[in-house]
């Protein structure tokens, strides 16, 4: 399991505009699954719940056992792992259930995972933050 930090990112606006007390932003720390077959970061009910994140749509999931369940997608949420930091958003599943990070937001984040010494760090390639990879288009 990872430490992983999620904030409310429309706190984090009201409170850069003055509308919200800086201590009033909703953050909270999580341990999470790392968990390279999943694509992206999966959230449960009760987290969702806490940090008011905002619905945007629902789609299809597919879970590890094979079933397909209809899954609210959140948004409007700050991750951070390792001392790495993205906006993003979350797929959720019931309340009580294990929150995954997959391969979208550790890629974002430049993280290698170590399966040898079972831990999560930034790439050593790239020690000051990290480098996305893009394709150009001509």
């Amino acid at each position: 399991m990872q430490k992983i930090k999620l904030t409310n990112y429309a706190d984090m606006i009201r409170a850069q505009d003055g509308h919200l007390a800086p201590e009033l932003i909703r953050s909270i720390e999580i341990d999470a699954l790392i968990d390279t077959g999943a694509s992206t970061l999966i959230l449960p009910a009760d987290v969702v719940e806490k940090m008011g994140f905002t619905q945007v749509e629902a789609r299809k999931l597919r879970l590890a056992d094979g079933n397909l369940i209809e899954s609210p997608r959140v948004a409007d949420i700050h991750l951070e792992i390792c001392g790495r930091d993205m906006f993003t958003s979350a797929y959720v599943t019931p309340a009580g259930t294990t929150p995954l990070v997959g391969q979208i937001p550790l890629e974002e984040l430049d993280l290698i995972v170590d399966p040898k010494r079972q831990e999560l760090r930034p790439n050593p390639d790239h020690p000051d933050g990290p480098i996305i990879d893009a394709m150009a288009a001509a």
